[in-house]
């Protein structure tokens, strides 16, 4: 039951026993609120503590422990005998502060700050069930929770691992279970001293962007490519180059001819993000070559490398590397589960104390029962058997899509390579509005992610004539049947 007070100061706030909110605090924060507000001024005199309990119908301690919190924090004041008043202590600003929700930032953002909300850098969330066809996403129905949730909380059960602030390289046992299997999976050449444990591959990236560019540095990015990159290079006050990408992968030469400055070198060689092109190997040889003698970093970028439905997975970039210009990023996001936000980096040898350094700065060090619970999961050979697991049943996912896409939409769509991954790139053969289709699927519970909004804008990119249009089709993350249901709504979109 609500009950209203009826002093005529406080006629306008309200306790409801019904609340979880304790009752003394409803009463608290009511009175907070009528002082910051100016509804109860300076100096006013509330009343006594059985008055007001009494009108409350409530016991005098819930008003004693009101008014005894005030107290401490400085809104009342007051002695025995005297009464309790509101504090003439306070800022003579503190109303005209407080009355009115503040709409803009008390003063703009610093030019870097604004560059974190350009428009450039969106950021997709999810917060519902997978659907057809959601790009990144790994089979969450594939991923053996109950062996997750044993290891942890074995670990719970005995928490005599460290719990204050560890290395902020990583968990030392998972950096050397990594190093052996890159090296086992990717031909990567590296020590555990080489690898950083990071939120995700995102961070990475920016610790990336933050310590090897100055402002107005140029870097070659992939066109289309991931935006997150751009969006990290863009925040830290980097040039961004977008450079096309062929049947080869990243278009070497064109790079060099119109941005010669470059500083560094985005790519993902062996599954080009979004087409799916894998690198020639002349075009790795002469980025490498370019990347020497220019003095210039490479990212490369491999984020879901170990799914290939043809051959064996190529090695990385970084295997063929002599002059320790690759820095190799690395992800679980694609292998485990996006939540778990966790990423590596491979570093040359020059760049550790650097990184490690910036990474304490940034954040400490990424939280470490994730890491101390994925070390176990790979020690005891769960990391392997679900990858195995994984690539059997994406291979089935994988084959449904191209199957229904054959049968349904050939006609209106032309594929990139189908070889690997997690989605399939198809350009529309008639350049019909990508984002317009996109739109009227999501009326039918079917995301259809744009292939356009991976290009950069025709004034960032004059390498390019026009912008190709199409869509990126997730397959992971959905049974097979609802990948048809999605392919049969796509077939009636291009047909009406």
């Amino acid at each position: 039951m609500l009950i209203m007070l009826t002093a005529e100061y406080l006629t306008t706030l309200s306790l409801d026993a019904s609340l979880p909110l304790p009752m003394f605090r409803q009463l608290y924060d009511a009175i907070k609120d009528g002082i910051l507000t100016g509804k109860l001024p300076s100096t006013t005199q509330l009343p006594p503590t059985r008055a007001l309990a009494h009108l409350l119908r409530v016991s005098r301690q819930t008003v004693l422990n009101a008014y005894s919190q005030l107290m401490a924090e400085g809104y009342l004041s007051g002695n025995v005998g005297k009464g309790t008043f509101v504090s003439d202590k306070l800022p003579g600003t503190l109303v005209s502060a407080q009355a009115e929700p503040m709409r803009e930032p008390l003063r703009p953002l610093s030019t870097r700050g604004q560059r974190f909300i350009d428009i450039r850098s969106k950021i997709n969330t999810h917060d519902d069930k997978p659907r057809a066809f959601r790009i990144g996403m790994p089979g969450l129905d594939v991923f053996p929770f109950p062996v997750w949730a044993r290891l942890e909380a074995r670990r719970w059960r005995r928490p005599s691992f460290q719990l204050g602030y560890t290395d902020p390289a990583g968990y030392r046992p998972l950096r050397e279970l990594l190093a052996a299997y890159l090296s086992t999976s990717r031909g990567v050449h590296c020590s555990a001293e080489q690898i950083i444990v990071t939120s995700g591959s995102q961070q990475a990236l920016f610790l990336i962007a933050s310590l090897l560019l100055a402002p107005g540095d140029a870097a070659w990015v992939e066109d289309p490519g991931y935006r997150g990159t751009n969006g990290a290079l863009h925040a830290t006050e980097a040039r961004v180059c977008p450079v096309p990408v062929d049947q080869e992968g990243l278009c070497v030469e064109l790079g060099a001819q119109h941005y010669p400055d470059a500083k560094l070198i985005y790519t993902t060689p062996s599954h080009q993000y979004p087409l799916g092109v894998t690198m020639s190997l002349r075009r790795r040889l002469d980025l490498l070559a370019w990347a020497t003698r220019n003095k210039a970093w490479i990212v490369e970028d491999d984020y879901d490398s170990e799914y290939r439905y043809t051959g064996t997975p190529h090695a990385s970039l970084q295997s063929l590397d002599k002059s320790g210009c690759v820095i190799y990023v690395g992800t679980l996001s694609k292998l485990l589960f996006p939540g778990l936000r966790l990423g590596y980096m491979v570093l040359p040898p020059p760049l550790v104390k650097a990184f490690v350094n910036g990474k304490a700065v940034m954040d400490r060090h990424t939280s470490i029962v994730p890491q101390i619970v994925l070390a176990e999961f790979i020690a005891e050979g769960h990391f392997n058997r679900h990858i195995k697991r994984t690539r059997e049943v994406y291979a089935e996912r994988h084959a449904a899509l191209l199957q229904a896409l054959e049968h349904q939409v050939a006609d209106h769509l032309d594929f990139g390579p189908v070889d690997a991954g997690m989605h399939v790139a198809v350009a529309l053969k008639d350049q019909r509005d990508d984002h317009a289709i996109a739109l009227q699927a999501q009326k039918h519970n079917v995301e259809l992610r744009p292939l356009s909004q991976f290009y950069a804008s025709m004034e960032e990119a004059p390498l390019r004539d026009g912008t190709p249009t199409g869509f990126l089709l997730g397959f992971a993350s959905v049974l097979p049947a609802e990948t048809r249901f999605g392919v049969s709504v796509l077939h009636k979109l291009l047909n009406g």
